[in-house]
């Protein structure tokens, strides 16, 4: 079965930076698009990022500029480095491996909690 593991998160500073890690077993994300999404309680989730197999990557234009999303398949990993953070990013970040037709299977990681104040 396949798990993510996100790790990362945590309180940060308004302008300070992290870098979020999603780890995964039982699954080869290098052949795989890979997404961040990330929540605020009472909203829907809401996509980030995504990087293709072939490291192709897009943003929300919320975060262009300041988020950047990389694999590492030797390890299996894929990260999201966070800078120049503002309070509306604060939210829980997930990990997400969508599906790639119909029936298929999408997985997704527990979440990591960032918290930015000032």
């Amino acid at each position: 079965q396949a798990q993510l593991v996100e790790s990362g998160g945590g309180p940060v500073q308004v302008g300070g930076s992290l870098r979020l890690s999603c780890s995964a077993s039982g699954i080869i994300l290098s052949i795989r698009t890979i997404a961040w999404y990330r929540q605020v309680p009472g909203n829907q989730r809401e996509l980030v990022a995504r990087i293709s197999s072939g490291g192709t990557s897009d943003y929300a234009d919320s975060v262009k500029g300041r988020f950047t999303i990389s694999r590492d398949n030797a390890k299996n990993s894929v990260y999201l480095q966070m800078n120049s953070l503002k309070p509306e990013d604060t939210a829980v970040y997930y990990c997400n491996v969508p599906r790639r037709f119909p029936g298929d299977s999408e997985y997704w990681g527990q979440g990591t909690q960032v918290t930015v104040s000032s």
